[in-house]
């Protein structure tokens, strides 16, 4: 794995479920269209998901008035099941998520390479409330 970059910006949860539960409900396609987007205005319509080292993924999200859409997509670098997964984006960009389990709680840390189109604060904000949907999504379930 490579060295993490200074500039990467780090979100996490800790979700109250074990490790194999989190992981499963974090990377299987019929989960991640259940929690996959920031806010209630939001869904993930398709999720596809290869999860191993060079494996592909792609999540579709869009706006549900169907204003905007796009699809999020990368191709895995590492995949360590239970632990440790590390992407690229197709511009570049780097992402690592790192599950530690402590006493039947599970925390997710995502660090990743910002954009330049938007300011740090608000894709920070905007990952955050995509993982906290995760949580709610997970222990709901």
């Amino acid at each position: 794995m490579e060295a993490q970059n200074q500039n990467m910006i780090t979100v996490a949860c800790t979700v109250n479920a074990p490790v194999e539960i989190v992981w499963e409900y974090f990377t299987n396609p019929d989960h991640i269209i259940g929690w996959y987007f920031a806010s209630d205005d939001w869904h993930a319509p398709r999720a596809e998901n290869d999860i191993r080292t060079g494996g592909k993924f792609l999540t579709r999200m869009e706006a549900k008035d169907g204003s905007f859409g796009f699809d999020f997509e990368g191709i895995y670098s590492e995949v360590l099941p239970n632990s440790l997964i590390h992407y690229g984006l197709a511009d570049g960009r780097q992402v690592i998520i790192k599950f530690t389990e402590t006493d039947e709680q599970t925390t997710v840390t995502e660090s990743f390479d910002p954009e330049n189109q938007n300011p740090a604060e608000m894709q920070q904000a905007g990952w955050q409330m995509i993982l906290d949907n995760f949580k709610k999504y997970t222990e709901s379930n």
